[in-house]
């Protein structure tokens, strides 16, 4: 179903070893996720290098080991596990995530119940998406689909963030991917 997007993704290299190594990592609930995906899509649709500007892989997973120890082992695992990638790996257990938020952001949410369910909160409809390999094949999770992603539409998935967290996302983009019908926050 969501072949042109996978194999547009794998164009990456540096994901798609990620990705390809999913099965290896042995983390729980595991996907390649976020911006490296949307942002691979925006890269080739602009006919630039799949991995030009691509500040970091997310790597998610759900474990619900809450210890964050645990969590840094698993990151510092990934990190030795991809030698070769260039980009930051930012590895997150996202059963872990509403220990930190608050802080972070400036208030609370309340604990995710798998990794699809937090990465249906990610800022944007086009940057929740994610994909994992599993056996020979590969999954992808769209909550909402993939047609923003594809059609080059940016729209606030406002299940969690604010505005000011949104318009810091989009202020990067606008200037690498000028193509992006970006909307603004009242429009998503």
């Amino acid at each position: 179903m969501h072949r042109d997007l996978v194999n547009q993704v794998l164009q990456n290299p540096f994901v798609a070893e990620v990705v390809d190594a999913i099965p290896e990592l042995t983390l729980a609930n595991c996907f390649v996720a976020a911006g490296c995906i949307a942002q691979t899509v925006w890269n080739l649709s602009h006919g630039r290098d799949p991995a030009a500007d691509i500040k970091d892989i997310d790597l998610v997973y759900f474990d619900p080991d809450l210890s964050e120890s645990k969590e840094q082992a698993d990151r510092q695992c990934v990190t030795r596990h991809f030698p070769g990638v260039p980009m930051k790996l930012d590895v997150k257990n996202e059963a872990r995530v509403h220990l930190w938020y608050e802080q972070a952001f400036g208030y609370s949410i309340a604990p995710y119940a798998s990794a699809e369910q937090a990465i249906s909160t990610f800022p944007t409809t086009a940057t929740a998406v994610a994909i994992r390999k599993s056996g020979d094949e590969y999954e992808v999770f769209a909550p909402f689909g993939i047609d923003d992603l594809t059609n080059l539409v940016v729209r606030a998935n406002k299940r969690q963030i604010t505005r000011k967290i949104y318009e810091n996302k989009i202020s990067r983009w606008r200037e690498i991917w000028p193509r992006l019908k970006i909307l603004d926050w009242d429009e998503a």
